[in-house]
Parts: structure tokens; C-alpha cells; sequence
């Protein structure tokens, strides 16, 4: 999901889907848990179809030359209580920067429809867009964007 200040009145969201990763993790070692994720840019939605496909241009996020975002962790710091930050090199629009993820740990346990084990966790942060060569309308639509993501790994053997 993303959120981002449109003309000052208010924050408009969207979201991006099919999102996919991998997640190392033990909870005896939180700090050696390593996160990647990709998502595919053109997976974009907002509640607007000329917004969502506007968004999808060479003006915006540009999918044809640029068609995946991508998160990949490069240290995760135990905050305790279920909470960690996880640090590492986001890119989006053929930039990449560093971003850190302040994720809370949802919940874990046997998944009741494909008996896999799975993990939840969700992440936020915010990016300024402007740094990812995004500034199409700045100031008129916001450069602060915060990315939140919820996912959940199943356990591989």
C-alpha cells in the first residue's frame, strides 16, 4: 500500500499486488534474518482508473522501463517486543537507496488451508519520491510516500 498527500487536502492511497519474496528468519537469531521482496510496478491500483494508468506512464513510475520495485535487506536490528528494523537498498524507478523497514511481527502458526507454517509480518517507511527521479506535480502532490507491506512466508523444508 502506499499513501501519499494529494494537494494538501488529504492523504489518497493505493496499493500494488502480486508482490513476491523470501524471508530467512529464526527467532533464536533475529539479527541473521535476511527479506527480499519484488513487486511488480504495473500491478498498481488506486480507486481512479485514469489515476492508475497515469501512474503506470513514463510521467510516473514508468512499468514498461522499469517493471519491478525491489527490497533487498541488508541488517535487521531487534527492537524487542515483536518489533525489528530492517535496513537495506529499496529501488523503484532505476534508483536505488537505502530505506529502512520498521516491522511488527503479526503472528505465526499453521496455516488451517495448506497446513504450511507461516510468519506475518508487516513493514512501513517513507520514501521520498523525488529521490527515485519521481516528480511529476511536486509540490502540488506530495514527495513523502509511506509504503507499508504486509506479508506472509510459508515455511520451506
Amino acid at each position: 500500500q502506499f499513501s501519499i498527500l494529494h494537494m494538501g487536502f488529504t492523504n489518497y492511497r493505493g496499493v500494488f499486488s502480486q508482490a513476491s519474496g523470501s524471508l530467512v528468519f529464526s527467532p533464536a537469531d533475529i539479527a541473521a534474518s535476511k527479506l527480499s521482496i519484488t513487486v511488480p510496478v504495473a500491478s498498481v491500483q488506486t480507486t481512479s482508473d485514469v489515476l492508475t494508468g497515469e501512474l503506470k506512464e513514463a510521467n510516473w513510475l514508468d512499468a514498461g522501463k522499469y517493471p519491478d520495485a525491489t527490497f533487498v535487506s541488508s541488517r535487521v536490528i531487534p527492537k524487542g517486543d515483536g518489533k525489528a528494523d530492517i535496513e537495506g537498498r529499496f529501488t523503484l524507478h532505476g534508483v536505488t537507496q537505502p530505506v529502512t523497514l520498521h516491522a511488527t511481527f503479526v503472528g505465526a502458526g499453521v496455516n488451517p488451508m495448506d497446513k504450511a507454517y507461516t510468519v506475518g509480518f508487516e513493514g512501513t517507511t517513507t520514501i521520498k519520491r523525488s529521490a527515485f527521479g519521481v516528480k511529476t506535480y511536486l509540490p502540488l502532490i506530495g514527495d513523502d510516500v509511506t509504503l507499508t507491506i504486509a506479508g506472509a512466508f510459508e515455511k520451506q523444508n
